[in-house]
């Protein structure tokens, strides 16, 4: 989808565009415009969350679509980037959430068909996919205010894009953090253990 968009919006040969307003409120340039300015930033959180780019794209595409389908007044405080993050990590979270069931329903079965069988122990994985793995699970579980606020502080976002994102004062947002931060650790700690959260 980006590419597509892309490739109109820079074509040298490209008719003037039209500011044909939409039922949405908003034209076909300014979505483009915004298109534009955010994708890249949304598929790349986006990635941090599922751990897969090609999935992170789709949801990405996803989040566009719902705001190309929304109409422009409907968006709290015209606020449109922070709908924009809002929209994506609660897709993020909930293909977490799918994922992980997918996974146990996954497991449940492969470990049924193995029963009576010797099971054969898995290769050697890569500790930082694993620790991937164990986070990503932790984060399903968190509430998803905190998960999301804890994916886009480390994602870069200054204290400022937070409270835009979530509407709060800027001031709140480091009790947040701090709160977000001791959940996440605390059922880390009781999921895997005293192991170090890395």
């Amino acid at each position: 989808m980006f590419q597509r968009v892309a490739q109109r919006f820079l074509q040298p040969e490209a008719k003037v565009r039209e500011n044909h307003v939409t039922r949405r409120g908003f034209t076909d340039a300014r979505f483009d415009e915004l298109f534009l300015a955010h994708y890249a930033q949304i598929a790349g959180v986006l990635c941090r969350v599922v751990g897969d780019w090609a999935q992170a794209e789709e949801l990405a595409d996803e989040v566009f679509l719902k705001l190309y389908r929304r109409p422009l007044s409907e968006i709290p405080d015209g606020n449109v980037g922070g709908w924009l993050y809002r929209t994506a990590m609660n897709l993020g979270i909930d293909a977490l959430r799918s994922s992980a069931r997918r996974k146990r329903y996954e497991l449940a079965a492969s470990q049924e068909g193995l029963r009576g069988h010797a099971q054969e122990t898995p290769l050697e994985r890569i500790v930082r996919s694993e620790n991937a793995q164990r986070v990503r699970a932790v984060l399903a579980a968190l509430k998803p205010e905190q998960a999301q606020l804890l994916i886009l502080r480390a994602s870069g976002h200054s204290y400022r894009e937070l409270a835009d994102i979530f509407r709060v004062e800027p001031g709140a947002i480091g009790t947040r953090l701090v709160r977000a931060e001791a959940t996440f650790e605390k059922l880390y700690r009781q999921k895997y253990g005293s192991e170090e959260v890395t």
